[in-house]
């Protein structure tokens, strides 16, 4: 099979339904963003792995199986009858993630104030991980303003989202990385801290 097939050199792409839309297309935005999270997470799985978290990595490659699902949803529209049979998210989804959540937190101690993304080297990635989710979920949001998507998509990017977080605070608590605290504010840095 080969990999070019030269039908998106005048910056085109096809949808699930058929359909020629610009690469730019809300849709195609949402889907590549959410592509580029399922990179993401591939970088800390790579990064688990190294970490003997065995545990967080076989997670991650679940994740990343259901996002490649979710970007099928979100590349077939809802309301053609052309478009392709795929598996669309479902509420049952979200909930696995919560269920993943809840074991991850009762790991940890409670989080009584804002923390800096990073620690580890895995609790990093998984930090980006997140943040890129975050852009995937604004991403769907203005693609639900123009066109018709299944609510479930939405909830099931913000329940990642926190997954995501509660993945990186556990990465750092079984490498013994604490939680770097936000302090607020801008303090002055202290003299001799310039590099």
């Amino acid at each position: 099979m080969r990999v070019y097939t030269r039908q998106g050199d005048q910056g085109q792409t096809s949808l699930g339904d058929g359909r020629r839309v610009l690469k730019n297309d809300p849709r195609i935005e949402t889907c590549g963003t959410i592509d580029e999270l399922n990179s993401a997470l591939g970088v800390a799985a790579a990064w688990s792995r190294s970490d003997q978290s065995k545990e967080i990595c076989d997670l991650l490659l679940r994740l990343q199986r259901r996002l490649f699902d979710l970007g099928a949803d979100l590349g077939a529209p809802r309301n053609s009858s052309q478009a392709a049979p795929v598996q669309r998210i479902r509420s049952a989804d979200s909930t696995w993630l919560e269920k993943q959540i809840d074991l991850a937190a009762a790991q940890l101690p409670p989080l009584k104030q804002f923390i800096l993304p990073g620690g580890s080297g895995l609790a990093a990635h998984l930090h980006l991980a997140r943040t890129i989710c975050r852009r995937a979920e604004r991403r769907l949001i203005a693609l639900m303003e123009k066109e018709d998507v299944g609510p479930e998509a939405l909830v099931y990017l913000n329940r990642l989202g926190d997954l995501l977080f509660m993945l990186a605070r556990l990465a750092n608590h079984r490498q013994g990385v604490g939680d770097t605290p936000w302090s607020g504010g801008v303090k002055p840095d202290p003299p001799g801290a310039e590099i």
